[in-house]
């Protein structure tokens, strides 16, 4: 994780946990840096402004003010168990750790009592069936992905095709694509502009072995570029209401 990234992380995990504080070193243990990282991050966002205070004693931290946190949410327990069901299927694809990071802010933001009944409910819930297991991909290989999906940056790839032949790419990312019902990374696709063949191309995201930002920014593609009209499935949009 770069520091621009670490640093939206750190507010956005203490504004998840607020009015709770955190210690230098489980916020270290975190983000897998060291304490002194940590410090130096939380001088530059307070100069930047951030309302960010360290509470001494030994149960002390940084703490974000409560004002620039989330209000209470009147989630029923009932509803907050119903959103953890729902965030359930994406431990499977590489959207997991911002499911469990969005579940936490719900829970940070409900009322005690509301959140104890939230936590009593979801212990009487249970999963029967095949465990799936952690995802097989390394974590850093999405994150550099997903990053240059959002800030529209070329990304270089070392990916390996269907029939073994390994490959370094630089690609022009365009979608992230997942098949009908897909559950597994083996399903999640990164579309884009292939500068090697000049086409659109898709790759499978359990066969990119490391990906790396370049650093240069392009004008974005139409879809139709990544995708041709005869494809075998349908794209739809993911709608924000």
């Amino acid at each position: 994780m770069n520091r621009t990234d670490r640093l939206y992380a750190l507010v956005e995990h203490l504004r998840a946990v607020a009015p709770q504080c955190r210690s230098a070193r489980a916020l270290a243990d975190r983000f897998e840096v060291s304490i002194r990282t940590i410090e130096r991050d939380i001088a530059a966002l307070q100069q930047a402004g951030v309302p960010i205070y360290a509470q001494a004693g030994r149960r002390g931290g940084y703490v974000l003010d409560k004002e620039a946190s989330l209000p209470p949410l009147n989630f029923t327990a009932e509803e907050a168990v119903a959103v953890a069901i729902a965030l359930v299927p994406l431990q499977q694809t590489p959207f997991a750790g911002q499911a469990v990071s969005a579940l936490s802010k719900v829970l940070a933001a409900m009322p005690a009592a509301s959140m104890a009944g939230a936590r009593d409910l979801a212990d009487r819930v249970k999963f029967m069936g095949k465990a799936d297991g952690p995802l097989a991909a390394p974590t850093a290989v999405w994150r550099v992905i997903s990053n240059a999906v959002h800030r529209r940056e070329c990304v270089r790839i070392d990916y390996t095709d269907a029939h073994g032949r390994a490959s370094t790419r630089e690609v022009e990312p365009g979608l992230m694509l997942t098949a009908e019902e897909g559950r597994f990374l083996a399903d999640w696709y990164l579309a884009g502009w292939c500068r090697l063949r000049q086409e659109g191309r898709a790759f499978r995201l359990d066969r990119i072995r490391h990906a790396e930002g370049t650093g240069e920014h392009f004008r974005a593609r139409p879809a139709h570029t990544f995708i041709p009209p005869d494809a075998c499935f349908t794209v739809q949009d993911l709608t924000l209401g």
